[in-house]
């Protein structure tokens, strides 16, 4: 729960999320991906302003290709909402910082 947005890899995902310690926002994101790209300010936004309450981690699809198909991840971005190592919520497409966090406070953070 640092405060920026991690960068998460297959390699890394079960330890920084599954087992994290509280909520994790994930963002399954492609560098090819305007609506991808445009996400990255409001991810940081919502890491600075969730600090200490929710860790937010991005995850690269074709650098990391084992971790999407495990959560069903088919389109960018998807966002998983991670509580106690389970997905507690999903949101598939481009969303608003908005949007994005009247979401999370409808999932409890």
């Amino acid at each position: 729960m640092s405060g920026t947005v991690i960068t998460l890899t297959d390699a890394g995902f079960d330890a920084q999320v599954v087992k994290a310690q509280g909520p994790v926002l994930v963002a399954f994101l492609a560098q090819w991906s305007g609506p991808c790209k445009a996400a990255e300010q409001p991810l940081a936004e919502i890491a600075a302003e969730n600090s200490g309450r929710l860790t937010v981690g991005s995850l690269d699809i074709d650098r990391n290709p084992l971790t999407p198909p495990r959560f069903t991840v088919t389109a960018v971005p998807t966002y998983l909402l991670f509580k106690a190592g389970k997905v507690a919520g999903t949101k598939i497409g481009p969303w608003s910082k908005a949007q994005l966090v009247e979401w999370l406070r409808g999932n409890g953070i």
